[in-house]
């Protein structure tokens, strides 16, 4: 028999950490300026589609929502990231609870998941990851109310959460396919053999067909996506580095999950749900054997959470209140310490400031601000990926604003990559500049057919533009650059071309048609 214990008058409770959770949040939402990934995000949304070559098109939808509903602010981009955190600490909490958990051990879940690093660094930007979180977290709690109810309605909204969560990011699968395999390891097996499965997987598959069918009209882009993901960043991680990170990603929280994950394995109570902690060794080998980056398999943490905070409560017991407080502050206080270097709550100087301070006294904190090309920074990648559009978009509105209105009517504006192109269209409306052509990332998909005006605004972080360009156009030159320091894209130029031959159109339209392919 499951263990009863699903009280309505523990839901208040919860709220109490969904609303920490989201006052945390909202000191940090408008600091900085955008991801240069929140930029490509909300660029989707002004181009709806059920595929993208990089993403499914769910942040899409939420990125057309936010634009329509809340306007295009960095605190506006941020609002359903921040509903999203909070609803994974109230699914956490609630998964608690299902599992027999009382106020200590929904106390000790939520307050490990609110402080980690993990989760504060991953749960206030505009990306896929707290989506994809969101749906790992709700698809175990559906399936443990089914678990704990045989209700089959339960199946139902699984296979919708697996649906969306599909249409969020493709790791999804991974999870489920996890999910699945360690239930059907367990004794719990016998609860997968009924029609309303079938009908449930159904439901998934219908949701999220659109997607496959797109991919396939456009010859499998993720497969490329993958590829290019592999060749340029996952081949730099090592196994070695992913375990460490497991190890640390979570701070001092690394003591209520792998509590929770052992209990899975040694208490009584906890038995029926030990397809969680099978669930999350499969996922852990897969990413493993993969090279995974670290948070793919974050939001396999909050059920090991909630485990983890019911071992707790069984393992102290009520008089023990100075272990609880103790085992409370010691999940709490050493990552709040932290939080500077995970959310941005402080200005951009203390922060810098912050990180050289922690960075130094704790070496094996190194990790945080080491980025993808392996070397290590002032600041996290996320911090500094945040500078600098703002001044790239104003400085190439000057160029285009220098030019005679007629001009103007001949000038295209291409930017390299999708950073600098997701800052043009963002800021297009402050700073009446034209629609932006670009060849990276998902621009492709609507980019104009030809780059053939007479004047051309160019913005490339390439060393060797200028010697690419002398060779195509009439003539070019240096209108500015990036100089916010510490900014990613410190050192990016813009150019004004002028007069560019035929040949760079003939380059541009091989390019496009290559890239289309892919």
């Amino acid at each position: 028999m499951p263990y009863k214990n699903r009280k309505s008058s523990y839901f208040p409770f919860i709220l109490i950490f969904v609303a920490i959770k989201v006052i945390l949040n909202l000191f940090a939402l408008n600091n900085f300026g955008f991801h240069r990934d929140e930029l490509l995000h909300l660029v989707l949304g002004d181009h709806l589609d059920w595929g993208y070559k990089e993403v499914p098109p769910f942040i899409a939808l939420l990125a057309k929502i936010t634009l329509n509903v809340f306007g295009d602010s960095v605190f506006a981009a941020r609002i359903f990231s921040t509903l999203a955190s909070g609803l994974i600490i109230w699914l956490t909490g609630l998964i608690t609870v299902e599992l027999g958990g009382k106020r200590f051990a929904i106390t000790v879940a939520c307050l490990a998941l609110i402080f980690s690093p993990a989760f504060a660094a991953s749960g206030y930007l505009f990306q896929p990851v707290v989506f994809d979180q969101l749906w790992w977290v709700l698809t175990v709690w559906l399936f443990i109310k089914y678990l704990n109810t045989a209700d089959v309605r339960y199946l139902y909204w699984l296979g919708a959460a697996v649906g969306l969560g599909m249409l969020t990011k493709y790791t999804m699968a991974f999870f489920t396919a996890s999910l699945i395999i360690g239930i059907l390891i367990s004794r719990e097996r016998k609860l997968l053999y009924n029609k309303h499965v079938f009908f449930a997987a159904l439901v998934a598959t219908a949701i999220f067909l659109p997607n496959v069918i797109w991919q396939f009209a456009h010859h499998l882009p993720v497969i490329h996506h993958m590829q290019e993901l592999r060749e340029t960043q996952l081949d730099y991680v090592h196994p070695m580095d992913f375990i460490e990170q497991q190890a640390l990603v979570n701070g001092t929280a690394l003591f209520v999950w792998l509590t929770g994950f052992i209990a899975l394995f040694v208490a009584f109570r906890l038995r029926r749900f030990r397809f969680m902690a099978i669930a999350y060794i499969l996922i852990f080998l897969f990413l493993l054997k993969m090279n995974g980056k670290s948070y793919y398999i974050f939001g396999a943490y909050p059920m090991l959470f909630a485990t983890g905070g019911f071992a707790f409560e069984r393992i102290l017991k009520r008089k023990a209140y100075l272990l609880r407080t103790v085992t409370l502050l010691i999940v709490v206080i050493p990552n709040m310490l932290l939080l500077p270097m995970l959310l941005p709550i402080l200005p951009l100087q203390d922060t810098v400031a912050f990180i050289k301070n922690k960075t130094e006294r704790y070496p094996f904190m190194k990790f945080i601000v080491t980025w993808e090309d392996q070397k290590q920074h002032p600041l996290t990648q996320d911090y500094a990926d945040m500078l600098g559009w703002d001044e790239m978009a104003k400085k190439a509105a000057d160029v285009y604003h220098s030019l005679t209105p007629e001009q103007q009517k001949n000038t295209q504006l291409f930017a390299d990559n999708y950073g600098d192109a997701g800052a043009m269209h963002i800021y297009r409306h402050r700073y009446h500049l034209p629609e932006v052509v670009s060849l990276n990332s998902s621009f492709q998909l609507w980019a104009a057919d030809n780059l053939n005006a007479k004047y051309i605004i160019y913005v490339d972080d390439d060393d060797n533009v200028e010697t690419r360009l002398s060779k195509v156009v009439g003539s070019y030159k240096l209108m500015g650059e990036v100089t916010t320091p510490l900014a990613r894209e410190h050192g990016t130029r813009i150019y004004l071309l002028t007069d560019p031959s035929p040949k760079l159109n003939e380059i541009y339209r091989a390019e496009l048609a290559k890239k289309r392919l892919q």
